[in-house]
């Protein structure tokens, strides 16, 4: 990427600050895709485990979901929120749209800071708790963890990455309105 120069008073579309390249717009755009929908993913199977878990007849069943649940769902979820965001900025920095210049993209950034920001505060200190409930429903198909609060992270989150596509692929709301520069003669 090689910084450019401040566009000109008066254009119709300025140029992005820095340039990337039109492959790498493009290679961005596509990783972006496919960690979003890797991500949307990911939820669907932490959806699908908490069910599990909840509804299963079989004890061994429940305590299955429960261990996958505890044990590999942050690294990827957080993986794949990462990839979305790196490739987000990466695609933003070098299209038209930019990060900050149009409200939907800036919301589609906020959000994801916000979703990889709650993988690693809210969803990954409560893994051992969900462990810990599998191990005592294994034991003696009893446990007195509560695990009811394992509805919200894929519930919040699937919403979030459903409104984000939304926002993606209708583009409202239109550019972000900054103050006008006030002349240094002023």
């Amino acid at each position: 990427m090689e910084p450019t120069a401040d566009p000109t008073p008066g254009t119709a579309a300025p140029q992005p600050r820095w340039r990337v390249s039109r492959r790498a717009r493009k290679a961005a755009l596509i990783v972006h895709i496919l960690s979003s929908g890797a991500w949307v993913g990911i939820d669907v199977i932490v959806a699908v485990l908490v069910a599990t878990g909840w509804f299963a007849a079989d004890t061994a069943v429940r305590v299955l979901a429960y261990q996958a649940l505890g044990r590999f769902v942050v690294a990827p979820m957080l993986a794949a929120g990462l990839v979305c965001l790196a490739s987000g900025i990466i695609h933003g920095v070098g299209s038209r749209y930019g990060l900050v210049r149009y409200w939907w993209v800036a919301v589609k950034l906020a959000m994801n800071v916000v979703l990889c920001t709650l993988i690693v505060v809210a969803l990954r200190p409560g893994m051992n708790e969900v462990v810990a409930h599998g191990r005592l429903l294994a034991a003696d198909g009893v446990s007195t963890i509560d695990v009811s609060s394992l509805f919200f992270p894929p519930a919040v989150s699937l919403t979030a990455l459903t409104f984000a596509t939304i926002l993606a692929v209708a583009r409202p709301w239109g550019l972000i309105r900054r103050p006008r520069r006030q002349s240094a003669g002023r």
